[in-house]
């Protein structure tokens, strides 16, 4: 029993390890969207750091549901990689050209407008949990940047204004989610 436990340890340690290289990468992605200007962001060596990114996301994930549990530190961690990557990489592409600053600025309303709800409620004793239709978002959210990023659609704007939008409509949505969970939690609370 205890080799169970101590190999649940080291995954959740292992999860939280990629997590944290996630954001350890994403300064590296960001410079790399930034001296792509010429370009406007696209490059294969972008997209190549964007997919290990994507992928350590995946991965940590599945890492800790191999463990069977999550850690505190995971829990709170997984979500800041994901709001730092999404909401960097939008910035950068802002700057370079390659997106409009709406889109962008609604995405991170919404990503700070939750996190700073959720927070709220958390201090307060009521847990809003995470949806999976979050953690859908957060890859619609990274499909449409990488696509951003693929050379072959350098010149190919209305592909990437379409996803970006759609990103828009899932972060939106699953704002909303939050937003009537939240309402369902406390009423259940004070009931």
């Amino acid at each position: 029993m205890a080799h169970v436990k101590e190999t649940a340890a080291s995954l959740l340690q292992l999860a939280n390890l990629l997590t944290i290289i996630r954001l350890l990468l994403s300064p590296v992605l960001f410079w790399l969207v930034y001296n792509a200007e010429a370009t406007k962001g696209t490059s294969w060596t972008v997209f190549g750091i964007g997919l290990v990114i994507a992928a350590s996301d995946y991965l940590d994930g599945w890492v800790a549901r191999k463990a069977g549990s999550t850690s505190r530190g995971g829990a709170l961690l997984d979500p800041l990689a994901d709001k730092v990557v999404i909401l960097g990489v939008g910035y950068f592409l802002v700057i370079v050209g390659r997106y409009w600053w709406l889109p962008v600025a609604m995405i991170a309303v919404r990503e700070s407008g939750i996190t700073i709800w959720r927070t709220y409620w958390l201090k307060k004793g009521i847990v809003v949990p995470a949806r999976k239709s979050a953690k859908y978002k957060t890859s619609v959210q990274g499909a449409a940047f990488l696509l951003a990023v693929l050379p072959p659609l350098e010149n190919t704007d209305w592909i990437v204004a379409t996803t970006l939008w759609l990103a828009v409509a899932f972060t939106l949505i699953t704002g909303f989610q939050y937003i009537l969970d939240g309402s369902t939690a406390i009423r259940n609370q004070d009931a």
